[in-house]
């Protein structure tokens, strides 16, 4: 696929965005094999990107996966980052805030769970939850015990709006210090999340993905939707821009992940350290040393 193709996944920042603005069925001119096949290309890139990444020590990558339920985050995780090395990368799943984290800030764990330089951090839904789940359902916000915050009535627009800059103000700051931000939408349809669900519900290998709290949520689908377009429109940034990837075929979705991040880590002037002259020097010396020996 064109790259000015996988441009159209972008959500252009500064523009209002709404979910259905996105075919959640585009494939673009691309056939599944020609997309499989790509895909191993940049499975094998990114394994050499990652051992660049990890030696230089310089940049991390956090990459974040939004979705409604049945969109097939874990999947792609999987397909798409099959081939890095497990020492240079860490997944996190982010569920419900225990006690611990209830009594921060809600980027506290999202700070603790950050990758060190030199290696690619994951995020299964991620700091987003509080501006998505947090917006549909305001009453998790009680949880937080914010000052000022005593019931629903007190959550306004401008609240949001506040969360909105802090989430742009801490994004900025983590890649004005060297972490590169990725964040994808995994954009399924109501229809096709429902034959997913079934397809759960039908097969035994798969009876165990299944939750009933997923039927429960779906119908707050149109507030989802909302929530959802209203972090598109405030938080794809120049520095950490929002990509709406196409879930109704995972074989597109995951082609379009892996060649977006393989891409962006492209641009990065990854390379392994330079010795010095000195180090060069020792070098040789070690050399000769292994070469005399007898074995």
């Amino acid at each position: 696929m064109k790259k000015d193709i996988l441009k159209d996944l972008l959500a252009k920042p500064g523009k209002k965005h709404s979910v259905s603005d996105f075919d959640s069925s585009f494939t673009g001119d691309l056939s599944k094999q020609d997309a499989k096949e790509q895909l191993a290309k940049d499975i094998e890139k990114l394994s050499e990107l990652q051992s660049m990444l990890y030696a230089q020590d310089r940049y991390s990558i956090l990459i974040i996966f939004q979705a409604m339920d049945a969109a097939g985050k874990d999947g792609t995780i999987k397909h798409v980052m099959s081939g890095i090395n497990p020492q240079g990368c860490q997944v996190y799943s982010f569920k419900q805030p225990s006690a611990e984290e209830l009594d921060h800030d809600y980027l506290w764990r999202i700070n603790r769970s950050l990758p060190e330089r030199g290696r690619i951090g994951i995020f299964n839904r991620s700091h987003y939850e509080d501006v998505l789940i947090a917006k549909v359902h305001p009453e998790i916000i009680l949880s937080n015990k914010l000052p000022g915050v005593e019931t629903v009535n007190d959550i306004d627009p401008d609240f949001w709006k506040r969360r909105y800059r802090q989430i742009n103000d801490f994004e900025r700051y983590l890649t004005e210090n060297g972490t590169i931000v990725l964040k994808f939408f995994l954009n399924v349809s109501k229809a096709e999340q429902k034959n997913r669900f079934m397809e759960r519900l039908d097969d035994a290998s798969k009876n165990w993905k299944f939750s009933s709290a997923d039927i429960k949520e779906r119908q707050f689908w149109e507030d989802y939707m909302n929530a959802y377009a209203d972090v598109l429109t405030e938080t794809s940034t120049d520095l950490a821009p929002w990509y709406v990837i196409p879930a109704d075929n995972k074989w597109f979705m995951r082609y379009a992940v892996g060649r977006i991040i393989c891409d962006r880590m492209q641009q990065l002037d990854l390379h392994y350290p330079k010795l010095s002259k000195e180090g060069l020097e020792k070098l040789e010396e070690c050399k000769k040393s292994v070469s005399n020996i007898n074995f």
